[in-house]
């Protein structure tokens, strides 16, 4: 977002996610603001913040996936369970330190992720999303089916807290930097991979693949990667989940999750890793508010049920999907570029 007048002298700065002085001092103040959160501002808060990041996690995977490839991706909570009890397991049952099992966590994500990518190969659009839905049923089955002994079963399975060389990470303060320090981390690498040379081939791939196989793209190779990469990211916020909560169980990974995740992008905006962000940041704060104001309602008008909140976060799920995609495709990063090359070309508007 560069005032007029300044323009790039050289390749590396105009490729540059941050080209001025003044952006790396608003990121600066920012990260900042992050840090330093959790001491002004109540328990509520720092909770609804682990949320933002841990979703924040998973549904870049998502946008790389869904957004840059173009692989319609509808069980993105399953590759996340994956992840959890993997995390459960290898900290409870192996006594794993927490900075080895969350990559592990993300890398048998990946590697169940990539069973549904080989299947992108052959199938795409509404059939790839049935592939992917059975993601969700697979992973509901086998945790069900296997003997209670290794992941609970129905019961689920209790997680250690995390431990860093003897110190226990056990509050909500710790989960919120860990959870901080790991998104940022995601976030650096989804921008590293969107500007890359393969995150140029999902894009390619998303546009138009027998024309991307044609030029020379491994065009099964790119489907079955960005079901890799974004059920990695996926396995990575599916430990943090498991280390925030401490309990993992089959019913917080439904497919209803997969869909809010797929609402997320979209609000945010397809194929934009800001654009991602921002609607996390957004459906979690609107989600916060109907929980909030569900009880109120429903205790100032019985009438209506206690279910209120449920009912009303449904119907926000479904109006919030149709009007982005009637009004508004491209997501709220859209107006964030228009408002960008507003400034850009200020004081000059033609």
């Amino acid at each position: 977002m560069d005032p007029a007048g300044t323009f790039a002298t050289s390749f590396v700065r105009d490729q540059a996610l941050i080209r001025t002085r003044w952006q790396w001092l608003a990121l600066a103040a920012f990260l900042v603001a992050l840090l330093i959160a959790p001491m002004f501002v109540g328990p509520r808060l720092v909770a609804i913040g682990i949320g933002i990041f841990i979703t924040a996690v998973v549904v870049l995977g998502l946008q790389l996936n869904t957004g840059y490839s173009g692989q319609i991706n509808l069980g993105q909570a399953a590759f996340m369970g994956v992840g959890a009890y993997t995390a459960g397991v290898l900290s409870t049952t192996f006594g794993v330190p927490f900075f080895l099992a969350i990559p592990l966590a993300g890398v048998s994500a990946a590697l169940f992720g990539f069973i549904f990518g080989l299947s992108a190969a052959r199938i795409k659009g509404f059939y790839l999303a049935l592939t992917t839905i059975a993601a969700q049923f697979i992973f509901h089955f086998l945790i069900l089916s296997l003997p209670t002994s290794w992941l609970g079963g129905s019961n689920g399975i209790i997680v250690a807290a995390p431990d860093f060389f003897g110190y226990r990470l056990s509050t909500d303060t710790h989960i919120y930097y860990l959870c901080l320090v790991v998104v940022a981390l995601m976030t650096w690498g989804a921008y590293g991979i969107a500007r890359s040379r393969q995150g140029r081939a999902f894009v390619a791939v998303r546009d138009d693949d027998v024309a991307s196989g044609i030029m020379g793209i491994n065009v099964t190779r790119t489907k079955a990667l960005s079901f890799l990469v974004g059920a990695f990211y996926a396995g990575v916020g599916g430990a943090l989940w498991a280390y925030y909560v401490r309990y993992v169980a089959v019913d917080q990974f439904t497919l209803i999750h997969s869909v809010w995740f797929i609402a997320m992008i979209i609000v945010g905006g397809m194929g934009s890793v800001t654009g991602a962000l921002i609607g996390v940041v957004a459906i979690v704060l609107v989600q916060e508010g109907i929980s909030t104001a569900g009880p109120i309602v429903a205790e100032a008008m019985p009438f209506l049920g206690g279910q209120i909140s449920f009912a009303a976060m449904n119907i926000f799920l479904g109006g919030i999907i149709a009007a982005f995609l009637i009004f508004e495709p491209r997501g709220l990063m859209h107006r964030w570029i228009i408002m960008k090359r507003s400034y850009r070309v200020w004081p000059f508007p033609y």
